[in-house]
C-alpha cells in the first residue's frame, strides 16, 4: 500500500514543525553533499530555521562559491539589459514622439490656431491655461521690477554717500584755495607798500628801514650821497648803515 500524498502546508503544531525541520534538513544536508561527490559540482547550501538559526553546507570555499555566484548574476542581468535595449529604446523613442506631438498642438493651440477639433471643455482648460501663464508672467515681471528698483535704490544710496564725500573734500579744497589767495594777497599788498615807500624814499631823500638797518641815501640831481648818523666818515667800514 502507498504512502498518501503530503499536503505541502505550514505546520500548525510547534513540536511537529520543529521535527519535520530536523528531519528534512539533515536529508537536504546529505543529498548536497552526495551530489557534490557524485557529479565533481560546488555544493553551497545555507537554511535559516523559523528561529534565524544558520546552518550551512559547502563543498569548498563557501565565500568563493558566493562571489562566484554574484558575478554569475551580474553577468546575466548585463546580457538581458542588452538584449532587452533595443526594445527599451524603441518604446522611448515612441514615448517621446507622443509627448513632442502633443507639446507641439498644444503650442498650436496656444498661438490660436488648429482650434476647430477642440470640445467645449478643451476649449475652456486651454482658456484657463492662458489666465493662469499670463498671471504668472505678470507676477513674474513685476517681481523682476521690484528687483531692478531695489537695485536702483542702493545705488542711489552708495552715488549719494560718494557725492557727500566729495562734497566734503572739495569744501576743505576751497578753503585751503582761500586761505592761499588771502596770503597772496597779503603778500602781494606787502610788497606794494615797500615799494611805495620805496619810491617815496626815492622822491624825497628820506632813510628807508630795511631789515633793521637805517639806510640813509640822499638823492639829488642823479648822485648818490651816504652819511653816517654819527657824523658822516666815509672811512669807516659800516659806511652809510646805522645798527
Amino acid at each position: 500500500m502507498g504512502r498518501g500524498k503530503v499536503v505541502l502546508e505550514r505546520i500548525e503544531n510547534k513540536t511537529n514543525r520543529q521535527v519535520t525541520f530536523s528531519k528534512r534538513r539533515n536529508g537536504l544536508l546529505k543529498k548536497a553533499y552526495e551530489l557534490s561527490v557524485l557529479c565533481d559540482a560546488e555544493v553551497a547550501l545555507i537554511i535559516f530555521s523559523g528561529r534565524g538559526k544558520l546552518f550551512q553546507f559547502s563543498s569548498s570555499d563557501i565565500n568563493r562559491i558566493i562571489e562566484r555566484y554574484r558575478q554569475c548574476c551580474f553577468i546575466s542581468q548585463a546580457s538581458n539589459m542588452v538584449e532587452d535595449e533595443p526594445q527599451n529604446l524603441q518604446q522611448e523613442l515612441l514615448k517621446l514622439k507622443i509627448k513632442y506631438e502633443s507639446l507641439e498642438r498644444t503650442q498650436r493651440n496656444l498661438h490660436g490656431e488648429d482650434l476647430e477639433p477642440l470640445s467645449m471643455n478643451e476649449l475652456q482648460s486651454l482658456e484657463k491655461q492662458l489666465e493662469r501663464t499670463l498671471s504668472q508672467a505678470r507676477q513674474r515681471k513685476t517681481q523682476a521690477m521690484l528687483e531692478r528698483l531695489n537695485d536702483l535704490r542702493e545705488k542711489e544710496h552708495k552715488l549719494a554717500e560718494i557725492n557727500k564725500e566729495l562734497k566734503s573734500k572739495l569744501e576743505e579744497v576751497d578753503e585751503y584755495a582761500q586761505i592761499f589767495e588771502s596770503h597772496l594777497v597779503a603778500r602781494n599788498n606787502n610788497r606794494s607798500k615797500v615799494q611805495a615807500v620805496q619810491a617815496n624814499c626815492f622822491e624825497s631823500g628820506t632813510t628807508v628801514p630795511i631789515h633793521g638797518y637805517l639806510h640813509t641815501q640822499t638823492f639829488s640831481k642823479g648822485k648818490e650821497i651816504d652819511e653816517r648818523t654819527d657824523g658822516g666818515d666815509s672811512s669807516d667800514s659800516n659806511n652809510g648803515w646805522l645798527l
